[in-house]
């Protein structure tokens, strides 16, 4: 597994994604399968990311309340993220979220870039109601939903049957 830090050219909202591999990565951008999670851009590319570079075990820098005042302020635009000394507790939380999702898809047809499509004929009563999953744009989900037709997106990216191993 590999982490980036994207940044939509919309607003400028960074957030972190996790990919297979830097392969993965540029796959996903090229069929514009990343979107920024805050404003749904679809324009969206790596931002600059400091190296990880641990420091020496000797070495502690403490910041005292002056120079706790000169800390810039937060942007006006957030993002939700998490930090804690029990790193085993937090991926196990991911692991369960990634199993649940795993279960939740069992049954379920890969539709691929057909979802909308499908979805609504199931919506109208023109297809069979089943469970399905694929892709498609944040507006095109938002619309789908307004529709009143029941999506969600899932919290990881799905391997389409044909690219996998």
């Amino acid at each position: 597994m590999i982490v980036f830090d994207l940044k939509c050219e919309g607003q400028g909202h960074v957030f972190e994604a996790w990919f297979g591999s830097s392969a993965d990565y540029a796959d996903q951008k090229e069929r514009g399968l990343l979107a920024c999670p805050l404003c749904g851009d679809t324009r969206v590319g790596k931002a600059l990311m400091a190296p990880a570079v641990a420091a020496k075990g000797n070495q502690r820098r403490e910041i005292v309340p002056s120079q706790q005042q000169q800390q810039p302020a937060a942007a006006a635009e957030t993002a939700p993220v998490a930090a804690g000394p029990d790193e085993a507790k937090m991926r196990a939380l991911v692991e369960a979220l990634a199993d649940a999702q795993k279960k939740l898809l069992e049954g379920s047809t890969w539709v691929g870039r057909g979802f909308a499509e499908q979805a609504r004929a199931m919506h109208y009563g023109e297809q069979d109601k089943g469970s399905i999953h694929g892709e498609v744009a944040p507006a095109e989900a938002k619309a789908l939903a307004e529709e009143g037709i029941n999506v969600a997106q899932l919290p990881f990216p799905v391997i389409p049957p044909e690219a996998k191993n």
